[in-house]
């Protein structure tokens, strides 16, 4: 076999990768973004930025990737505050969001 067909297939393993990351980063943004709405907060920015990768076992035993992103949020709209999402595979493994205001009405 020659070179040519070796990057080929490796330009297209990239790629895959890259695109099931984006799918997995569109998905933790979704699930942010209602997290946010439960919790009768606003999401900042709209944006969650990645934060950190590691390996941990799912409950079956298996090998998954799991990915932190980060993203900020208001209570009040006069503060910011810092929150994480993190992912196992492409499942919500958990959510954390730093003590806030609670805006009473």
């Amino acid at each position: 076999m020659s070179l040519s067909f070796f990057v080929v297939i490796t330009i297209c393993l990239v790629f895959l990768h890259w695109y099931k990351t984006e799918k997995i980063k569109e998905t933790a943004l979704t699930a942010t973004r209602l997290h946010c709405q439960a919790q009768q907060v606003q999401m900042l920015d709209d944006y969650i930025a990645f934060k950190s990768l590691g390996v941990k076992r799912d409950r079956a035993g298996k090998l998954q990737i799991l990915r932190t992103y980060s993203f900020e949020f208001s209570s009040t709209g006069d503060e910011r505050y810092n929150g994480r999402i993190t992912m196992l595979g492409a499942v919500v493994a958990s959510f954390y969001m730093e003590p806030y205001r609670i805006n009473v009405a």
